[in-house]
């Protein structure tokens, strides 16, 4: 159990964390309607560059202070209504509202009026699944639990290979991306 202390310490990491990560996105133009609809539309991939290489730096500095004793890693089981009903609500919002979770922020952080409606029905969303948890709870266990599962333990081997991949994958990725782009 950590104390008030380090409870704060970390707390306020994250804060900073998320802080710099929306200046990304607003720096990135990400958190623009126009950049997310032409995403969804095919016509521009700042989205998926962007938000792969947040996947991979994080994957790499999460194995990295994992491997230093730092923070551990946590892996929720799978279970399939849950990760349904949240990709079918995730791919909802994003369709009527324009805006993830994270661009809405960084929208509405950025002065952006519209964000604002995404924003409240957020929290509204998260506020109604706190007290509709217990009756939800059929529903997310639906399908089936297929357990703590990581590419690792499928694979039975260690993880370094597969965070080095993703990066490496990422990296090659984007620069196919840059390249189809340029030509």
């Amino acid at each position: 159990m950590s104390s008030p202390l380090e409870a704060t310490r970390n707390r306020l990491l994250g804060l900073a964390t998320g802080l710099v990560f929306g200046a990304l996105l607003q720096r990135g133009r990400v958190s623009r309607y126009e950049v997310i609809l032409g995403q969804l539309l095919f016509r521009d991939g700042r989205v998926v560059k962007t938000m792969a290489a947040a996947v991979a730096v994080g994957a790499v500095g999460i194995h990295a202070l994992a491997r230093r004793g730092l923070t551990t890693k946590e892996v929720k089981p799978m279970k399939v209504g849950g990760v349904t009903l949240g990709a079918v609500l995730f791919g909802a919002g994003l369709a009527v509202a324009g805006y993830c979770p994270g661009t809405s922020v960084a929208a509405l952080g950025e002065g952006r009026r519209d964000a604002l409606a995404t924003v409240v029905g957020m929290l509204a969303g998260a506020g109604a699944f706190v007290a509709f948890y217990p009756r939800l709870v059929p529903v997310l266990d639906a399908g089936g639990d297929l357990g703590k599962r990581t590419l690792p333990s499928i694979t039975t081997t260690v993880a370094a290979p597969w965070v080095a991949g993703l990066a490496a994958t990422t990296a090659l990725g984007g620069a196919a991306l840059e390249l189809a782009r340029s030509t």
